[in-house]
């Protein structure tokens, strides 16, 4: 049984964008656990949060996590969030081979500045605000398997270096 390859990181960073192409080049299944909330939920993830909150909002998250982490062989894109709640990483350790893509705060606000779709973010102080959350949450991410540093790499280079980490691992497995 080959692990799944997960993705996790600030929102901004591109889990999706990679995952779609490492799923596509690896021939497996991609999950975008934002995308499956969304359509469960039939609202936006920003909806969510003003309507229903974050704690409601983090409630579905973990669920839905955790069934789609005990799938085997995808791609999975987590929410920013998402590797923050113990019982995700305990499982996504079992389950997974992680990366973390980390990119610097710098080129985070120049993705986030014209994004409106993302509750955490205050657009007025988004400097900040995104300070703010990846300090909380650096330390978290760094539990990954791997840490892929982002700000040099066009997508291509990410997902080929992710590639070779991962059968890499799976060859010690």
């Amino acid at each position: 049984m080959k692990k799944n390859l997960l993705l996790t990181g600030m929102m901004g960073v591109g889990k999706s964008t990679i995952g779609k192409k490492l799923a596509k080049k690896l021939k497996l299944k991609f999950i975008d656990i934002d995308k499956i909330i969304e359509k469960k939920e039939k609202k936006t993830i920003k909806e969510i949060f003003e309507e229903k909150g974050e704690g409601y909002f983090r409630k579905i998250e973990k669920k839905i996590s955790l069934e789609e982490l005990r799938k085997c062989n995808s791609v999975i894109a987590l929410g920013g969030g998402a590797f923050m709640d113990s019982s995700i990483r305990k499982e996504a350790k079992n389950l997974s081979i992680s990366f973390w893509l980390d990119l610097r705060v710098e080129s985070l606000l120049t993705r986030l500045k014209n994004v409106k779709k993302r509750p955490l973010l205050n657009q007025d102080k988004l400097e900040e605000s995104i300070n703010k959350i990846y300090s909380e949450r650096k330390k978290i991410y760094n539990e990954s398997n791997f840490k892929i540093k982002c700000n040099l790499m066009n997508a291509s280079q990410i997902v080929n270096k992710i590639i070779k980490l991962y059968e890499n691992s799976e060859n010690k497995i």
